[in-house]
């Protein structure tokens, strides 16, 4: 009986637990999306050429926002340049799509939209609800690609998936030691993690 009692604890212990853990996880996980804000680009398919077509999109839009979106020292500032240049997104997307070949039309929009777990270089984001600036081309049923506008974490190299220092240390800034801590972990976020 005394063993029982004692295998039941355990079991509460680690329930607990557990249910603590996701608790915390999807507090930082909410801190994080209110301080950073997304670019997504999703493809017409996963065709090969469809999938191209997505980089060269993401590639142009890039260039433009290099050169047009000021430095921003504020989530809130990224997002609302991002709102006031749709149009011109909108457009540019459009050119390289017309440039290529393709009759699809390319919608942008700043949303809130539900991301997996994705690592990205050696920072890892946590599944939930995050604010991006989306460009959709055509169905935009394909394969996607991401970055963070702010703070600015698009690769400098992207073959190698380095996330620009400058970038990390911004988001240092503005996260919290566990937040930061939790994305920059090269453990995965299951719950076993919190453990050790």
């Amino acid at each position: 009986m005394k063993k029982m009692c004692i295998c039941i604890g355990i079991l509460f212990a680690v329930f607990a637990t557990g249910i603590l853990v996701e608790i915390k996880q999807k507090s930082m996980q909410e801190e994080l999306a209110s301080e950073v804000f997304r670019f997504h680009v999703l493809a017409n398919s996963d065709s090969n050429a469809d999938q191209s077509l997505k980089m060269k999109v993401k590639e142009r839009v890039i260039e433009y926002m290099k050169q047009e979106l000021p430095y921003s020292d504020s989530v809130e500032t990224t997002k609302k340049w991002a709102q006031d240049h749709l149009k011109e997104i909108e457009e540019i997307s459009q050119t390289v799509i017309e440039e290529e070949g393709f009759s699809y039309v390319a919608n942008a929009k700043v949303l809130t939209c539900m991301f997996p777990d994705k690592s990205y270089g050696d920072v890892t984001f946590p599944a939930g609800k995050y604010e991006a600036l989306r460009i959709e081309i055509g169905r935009a049923k394909g394969q996607n690609w991401w970055c963070v506008l702010y703070p600015n974490l698009c690769f400098i190299d992207a073959v190698h998936a380095v996330v620009p220092e400058e970038g990390k240390k911004d988001l240092k800034r503005v996260l919290d030691d566990d937040t930061y801590d939790m994305i920059t972990s090269k453990k995965s976020f299951r719950i076993g993690w919190f453990f050790f």
